[in-house]
């Protein structure tokens, strides 16, 4: 697996994992005193605050970085005023439990019918709420309460790419079992996941074939006939700034460029993908690899490492040798989460059918997206009377 002779990452090489940072755990005797409070970009900048929901992120129960200061604000400056992003604080004792970003819609699904919904831009892939450990029940029964109160003209709450399996999401449905209330399920899909006590090593064997695994080789091999073949992987800060412009120019170098939907292509996800690595660099929280041919990179990726996961936030490649797979061959040296101390599974944001994560990582992570009903009687029976129609709408032949 080793590409030119890479060196092994820190934690291959037997250094000891670097501790924790101390937590501020919420006290579940607490669980009666919780209230949800909405606040703005302004308080949610306040350093006092910041240090709140840094330790809530530590000590969530189900880690999701795209809600984290480092991520979610960036967004929010560029994305969340026109759209009047609020988020949802849910507070126990004085104490940050909670943390959901929430927005009202007038149209859903191209059909005038006003909902609120769990804000997720295009460059978030995870839609969990940040929740301290033992607090996910009372969480989502304080939310729900809330939006029963003050439901506005929204008909439902919808809740989008909220992971299956976890302490979250199955406190979401021993909460609804529990009231009786009414959901229905917009969206469900699954995508690549990397998950296995496995090694590197004996995972790819498990994963492909003799006849792939040769073939990898092969590629390896023939691009390394190209110039001098090099692996890197960093983390912390160094070579940062260099190394977001090579992405940058990588990716718009491709059908993404073509297409303009690169980052590059507009200025508000340029300095958003910048920002965001510069605030996980920060943190300890960004893990980058890179292939490169005579020094110029032709396969880049970046991890978020938010433990006891790690999610492969964005990748690129040189599509002139794409011939010699040099994204698949950048994951080969990915393998590594797999021994990385305190990264249980990784999730690798993609579509679900990736051609080429699918064909290496084997496990899969589903996510579904919630219709929620809120409010009153007469406000939960027209929400159960437009289910019934979309359902109807969804099965018919096309």
């Amino acid at each position: 697996m080793d590409l030119a002779n890479a060196p092994k990452p820190s934690w291959r090489r037997g250094r000891a994992a670097a501790p924790a940072p101390p937590r501020a755990p919420c006290a579940p005797s607490q669980l009666e005193a919780g209230r949800i409070v909405l606040l703005d970009a302004e308080a949610l900048a306040e350093p006092g605050f910041r240090g709140q929901w840094e330790s809530l992120a530590r000590e969530a129960s189900v880690p999701n970085p795209f809600f984290e200061p480092f991520f979610l604000l960036p967004g929010l400056e560029r994305w969340g005023r026109d759209a009047r992003v609020t988020v949802k604080a849910y507070f126990v004792g004085g104490q940050l439990c909670g943390l959901y970003p929430v927005v009202r819609w007038r149209r859903y699904y191209g059909y005038p019918v006003a909902h609120a919904t769990g804000w997720l831009h295009a460059n978030a892939f995870c839609g969990t709420p940040l929740v301290a450990r033992g607090h996910e029940e009372a969480f989502w029964r304080a939310l729900l309460a809330h939006f029963d109160r003050s439901a506005r003209r929204a008909l439902f709450l919808h809740l989008p790419q909220l992971p299956e399996g976890d302490a979250v999401g199955d406190a979401l449905e021993a909460v609804l079992a529990e009231q009786g209330r009414m959901r229905t399920v917009a969206r469900r899909e699954s995508r690549a996941m990397l998950a296995s006590e496995l090694s590197p090593e004996a995972y790819l064997e498990a994963s492909m074939s003799a006849k792939k695994r040769k073939e990898l080789r092969r590629q390896h091999k023939r691009l390394g006939e190209e110039g001098a073949l090099t692996f890197e992987r960093l983390e912390g800060e160094a070579r940062l700034v260099q190394w977001t412009r090579e992405f940058l120019a990588l990716e718009a170098a491709g059908w993404k460029g073509e297409a303009g939907s690169a980052l590059a292509s507009a200025e508000e996800t340029r300095t958003f993908f910048a920002e965001a690595l510069r605030g996980a660099a920060e943190g300890g929280r960004l893990e980058r690899l890179a292939l490169r041919l005579d020094g110029r990179p032709v396969a880049m990726l970046a991890n978020l490492i938010a433990q006891p996961g790690a999610f492969s936030f964005k990748t690129a490649f040189d599509e002139r040798h794409a011939r010699h797979s040099p994204g698949l061959l950048l994951q080969l040296e990915n393998l590594a989460l797999l021994e990385r101390p305190g990264i249980a599974w990784a999730d690798s944001c993609a579509v679900e059918g990736h051609s080429m994560i699918e064909r290496l990582w084997r496990e899969k992570r589903t996510l579904t997206s919630h219709n929620i009903a809120i409010g009153g009687p007469a406000r939960r029976a027209l929400f159960a009377a437009l289910m019934a129609w979309e359902n109807r709408h969804r099965r018919r032949p096309s």
